[in-house]
C-alpha cells in the first residue's frame, strides 16, 4: 500500500495501534506454544533479477510465463509487462494522475487492477488494452484469484471473495494467527491452495488457509535486500508472484532494485 505517512492522515493513533497489534500477534505466532499448526520458514534465494528501483510495487503476478506489475503513487501509477530476465518494461499502460494503483491479478485472461481510494477496479486484456471497469466500497489493497473468485484485501484482517463478473462479495475470511486477527493484509498471491500475503510494513509473508482464515505459516524475509542496495527511496517488502508452470516464487519490494526468486525452507519453532 501507500507509505505509512500517507495512510495516517485520517487517524494516526489507529494506524499505530494496528501496527503494534500485528507485531504483538506475530510474536505470539513465533512463541512456539501449542503451535505446530503455524509453521515457520526462512527464505532461500534461488535467483536474482533486475527490477526498476523507481517502481512502487503494488501488485505482481505471472500469467502464461509473462510477468506483470502494478505500480502505485499518484501521478506515477501504471500497469506493466516486464521481461523477467532483464527487468525491462516491454509494455505499459499509464493511469490518470488522479488514480493510485494497487494490487492486480488475472482471471481468465482478464487483468484486474485495484485503486486505493478511487473505488474502481480497472480491467485489461493481456496486451494491457483497457476493457472495462468495476466498482467497490472501501479501499483496495491486494488482489489475487483462486481460479473461481477474486480475493481482495483492504488493509484490515478481512479478505473478501468476489465474483469476477460484478465484484459482488460471495464470502469473507477473518485472517487470524493463534486466534488473534492479523490486520494490514496487503499484496496477495494464491500458491498451491494457500493465500500468501504481505503484511504492510513487516518483513515477513504469512500463509493462510483459504477455508478458515487461519495462518498456517510465516515466511521470515528479514535482510532479503542487503543494506548496500538500500537508498532513501527504498520502501517495504511488497509483491509476490507465482509461476504455476515452473512452481517458482518471486518477491520484491517498493522501489527495490532486485526481484528475487525464493523458496521457503521450514525451520523448527
Amino acid at each position: 500500500m501507500t507509505k505509512l505517512l500517507k495512510k495516517m492522515h485520517s487517524g494516526h493513533s489507529f494506524v499505530f495501534l494496528l501496527a503494534a497489534a500485528t507485531l504483538w500477534t506475530m510474536a505470539g505466532c513465533r512463541s512456539g506454544h501449542p503451535s505446530d499448526a503455524v509453521k515457520q520458514y526462512i527464505y532461500k534465494i534461488e535467483n536474482r533479477y533486475p527490477h526498476d528501483g523507481q517502481a512502487y510495487t503494488q501488485g505482481l503476478f505471472i500469467h502464461r510465463g509473462q510477468l506483470y506489475e502494478s505500480v502505485g503513487q499518484y501521478g506515477q501509477s501504471s500497469l506493466r509487462k516486464i521481461d523477467l530476465p532483464t527487468g525491462d518494461v516491454v509494455a505499459t499502460y499509464t493511469l490518470p494522475a488522479s488514480v493510485f494503483a494497487e494490487g492486480a491479478c488475472v482471471w481468465h485472461d482478464t487483468i484486474y487492477q485495484l485503486s486505493w481510494q478511487e473505488r474502481t477496479c480497472f480491467l485489461y486484456d493481456t496486451t494491457l488494452r483497457p476493457v472495462g471497469e468495476l466498482h467497490y466500497d472501501g479501499e483496495g489493497w491486494g488482489l489475487t484469484s483462486d481460479g473461481v473468485h477474486l480475493i481482495m484485501s483492504d488493509g484490515s484482517s478481512i479478505l473478501k471473495f468476489l465474483n469476477p463478473a460484478d465484484f459482488s462479495e460471495q464470502r469473507y475470511l477473518n485472517v487470524t494467527c493463534e486466534g488473534k486477527a492479523i490486520p494490514l493484509l496487503n499484496e496477495l498471491e494464491y500458491i498451491d491452495g494457500e493465500i500468501w500475503a504481505n503484511v504492510y510494513t513487516y518483513d515477513y509473508i504469512i500463509r493462510i488457509n483459504p477455508g478458515n482464515g487461519k495462518v498456517t505459516g510465516v515466511v521470515f524475509m528479514q535482510k532479503l535486500l542487503p543494506q548496500e542496495l538500500r537508498t532513501a527511496r527504498t520502501d517495504v517488502l511488497n509483491g509476490i508472484a507465482y509461476d504455476v508452470a515452473t512452481k517458482r516464487i518471486f518477491v520484491t519490494g517498493k522501489n527495490w532494485p532486485i526481484l528475487y526468486e525464493v523458496s521457503a525452507v521450514e525451520t523448527r519453532n
